[in-house]
């Protein structure tokens, strides 16, 4: 039986009669008695007999009969599941970011999407690009953020919002520098494989600065206490600076790109696609300097 036969059955049930159970459905009472006689043709048996005018069941009918009670209520459950769905965004979201995301703009957005709905819960893991993009991969995380994602096979990049590098020096000047009036030696090393890395590395010539961290957050902790000069996206900038502490724009200006990381095959809830929203919402009123 298909699920057109079934809700024709109950129907039925339910009205004793061909003609009610028609108009319940928003069908004609040929196309009904059609319908009827298709589920009858497909079972092998009659499934009612007229008695004294009404439908009722006939014996297979009845033995039939909590099986197919049985579906219609695990239908019925599924037609108020996604009535739920449409109607609320609920849930646990599994996302990934780079650890600077985590300061600040990740945080925010989570807060956010919690008072429009408590019930929302949020699994976070932070790592570097190449380790999001294996656990999307691996289908631990449904979305990654990072800087300027590299589209890879089985991966959807989309564009959040653009940003700029910025430096850090401790000097409390906020006016502008040029990479190359910056001493080389003392700017705070990323990692190779880096996205600010490969931003700043072509202005630097061959200095070799004499820290090296892994994380940009850290990069501007050292550059705080005077231990060299980072230069590190607007977001940890924002996150991290305290009060009379200034970012410097750099020139030339040096933009990056705040990107969202799905599978190509992902089906995102509008739970996901509405968080997505708010990150890149949060992340444009990130100001820069």
């Amino acid at each position: 039986m298909r699920l057109r036969h079934i809700e024709l059955f109950q129907a039925i049930v339910r009205t004793g009669s061909l003609t009610r159970a028609a108009q319940a459905l928003h069908i004609t009472q040929p196309a009904a008695s059609k319908l009827l006689g298709h589920a009858e043709a497909s079972l092998g048996f009659s499934l009612f007999e007229r008695v004294k005018g009404r439908l009722q069941l006939t014996h297979e009918a009845q033995v039939l009969m909590p099986a197919v009670d049985k579906l219609y209520r695990d239908l019925d459950d599924v037609r108020r599941l996604s009535q739920s769905l449409r109607g609320q965004m609920t849930g646990t979201l599994r996302v990934g970011c780079i650890p600077t995301l985590g300061l600040k703009v990740l945080p925010r957005t989570l807060a956010e999407s919690q008072r429009d709905d408590h019930d929302v819960k949020l699994e976070l893991i932070t790592a570097h690009s190449g380790q999001l993009a294996e656990a999307l991969l691996a289908r631990e995380i449904a979305i990654a953020f990072m800087f300027d994602a590299v589209p890879r096979p089985g991966l959807k990049v989309m564009t959040l919002h653009e940003t700029e590098l910025v430096c850090v020096d401790g000097s409390g000047d906020p006016s502008p520098v040029t990479l190359q009036d910056l001493d080389g030696s003392r700017i705070i090393g990323l990692p190779a494989a880096d996205t600010l890395g490969e931003r700043v590395r072509p202005w630097l010539g061959s200095a070799h600065s004499g820290v090296q961290v892994q994380t940009y957050y850290v990069a501007c902790a050292m550059a705080q206490a005077g231990a060299g000069i980072a230069l590190i996206d607007a977001y940890t900038a924002d996150a991290l600076l305290r009060p009379g502490e200034h970012a410097r724009p750099l020139k030339p200006r040096l933009a990056l790109s705040l990107t969202a990381v799905v599978r190509e095959d992902a089906a995102l809830s509008r739970l996901e696609r509405a968080f997505i929203d708010r990150v890149a919402a949060l992340a444009a009123e990130v100001p820069t300097p």
